[in-house]
């Protein structure tokens, strides 16, 4: 089965990046009689897996860059790779993200990839103009009427997908994610020292991470507010935000988040921004941590609490969306709306002992359940399901 892929997010150093690159590593990688071809607006920078065609259709703004919200992508581009795509002959096309979706003319069965309808749920929180939400919800429109089938990477995204957008369930196809490699216990306390060293962190902190986005979905300025509380109970309790801070992604928050930091003197001093980080870095980082704290409103799956986990780390996690799924019994769960249980989570996990060791093994044990070559063997799944096989 030739299978022709989108590959307008490749370079992309978000979820949905890290998505395409590992899903399609994993089913490179697997003999079960596929062959791929990657549709790309530019020339890749990171590396595409051996034994996968390249085809480079589009020539000005790539996806990637277009997703700061800055401005568009280039109608141009996208005509010429829906072309691309239409000649390409494959037996089936997929998009591993409806947001870099463009419109094929030509029949061939399409499988398309939505992780979530958070743009659904809080426009308000997505969208910094009615126009940006009205061009979404075209384009999300138009990509279920071509798509054959839908996949998603959660049951909670599934059940959300047929709800909000009226997908039928039985069109839609659940598969998962998984942690990189790196992202596995650390027993060298030299490299986790070193790089909490370089984070200015003391050997007696008590460290919560969080990693991700600065969209205001993502809640995080909740969790800051929840600081002065946590503090109050375990005084060595240190806050590390790790996500671009250089205030380019689509309409993040990240001058509220920081004016919130410095609003409390004393808890001022206890949060710090890293920016970004390499995987084996933030690795290193969860391996020194307490836990990760994901406040976020809601997720479609959310991998860092699966690389967190696979580290060892539990995870303090709101309990909307897809998170309680994930997560399962690795972490403590709380309501993201409510600063007070953000704080209780925060406390119960830093001042029992023997909680937090029976939360590391649960998280090890629920983060085997997680692999690309699982992702992999469910999405070639949908692919036959989309072909009637």
């Amino acid at each position: 089965m030739h299978v022709g892929i989108d590959a307008s997010a490749w370079d992309n150093e978000r979820g949905f990046g890290r998505f395409i690159r590992s899903l399609v590593s994993a089913l490179a990688a697997r003999d079960t009689g596929f062959r791929y071809s990657l549709i790309f607006d530019r020339t890749p920078d990171l590396p595409v897996p051996d034994g996968v065609e390249i085809i480079v259709a589009g020539a000005g703004r790539s996806m990637s860059s277009a997703s700061s919200g800055a401005g568009a992508r280039a109608g141009a581009d996208m005509w010429t790779m829906s072309r691309a795509a239409g000649a390409l002959g494959c037996d089936l096309f997929f998009f591993p993200a409806h947001y870099s979706y463009y419109p094929i003319l030509s029949r061939v069965p399409k499988l398309i990839c939505i992780h979530d309808t958070i743009p659904e749920r809080f426009p308000d929180l997505i969208f910094p103009t009615k126009r940006n939400h009205l061009l979404w919800q075209t384009k999300t429109r138009l990509a279920i009427w071509q798509a054959r089938r839908v996949l998603t990477v959660s049951e909670a995204s599934a059940k959300d997908i047929s709800r909000i957008l009226r997908v039928p369930r039985d069109r839609i196809d659940v598969t998962t994610e998984g942690p990189f490699d790196c992202f596995r216990p650390i027993d060298d306390p030299a490299r986790i020292s070193a790089t909490r060293s370089r984070h200015g962190i003391a050997g007696d902190d008590r460290v919560l991470v969080y990693i991700g986005g600065f969209n205001r979905h993502k809640n995080v300025l909740r969790l800051i507010e929840a600081m002065p509380a946590i503090l109050d109970a375990c005084p060595l309790a240190r806050l590390v935000i790790v996500g671009r801070t250089t205030g380019d992604r689509f309409w993040d928050n990240v001058e509220e988040l920081t004016a919130g930091a410095a609003r409390d003197a004393r808890a001022s001093g206890r949060i710090s921004f890293t920016g970004e980080i390499g995987d084996g870095e933030m690795a290193e980082l969860l391996a020194g941590a307490e836990a990760l704290a994901l406040p976020s409103l809601w997720e479609g799956f959310g991998l860092p609490a699966v690389e967190a986990m696979a580290c060892g780390t539990p995870v303090l996690a709101s309990d909307r969306g897809s998170l309680p799924e994930v997560v399962g019994d690795g972490g403590l769960m709380f309501d993201p709306e409510s600063t007070d249980e953000i704080a209780q989570a925060a406390i119960r996990l830093l001042t029992e002992p023997d909680l937090r060791d029976s939360l590391r093994e649960k998280a090890l044990n629920r983060a085997a359940g997680f692999t690309w070559n699982k992702s992999a063997e469910l999405t070639e799944a949908a692919f036959c399901r989309t072909l009637g096989k």
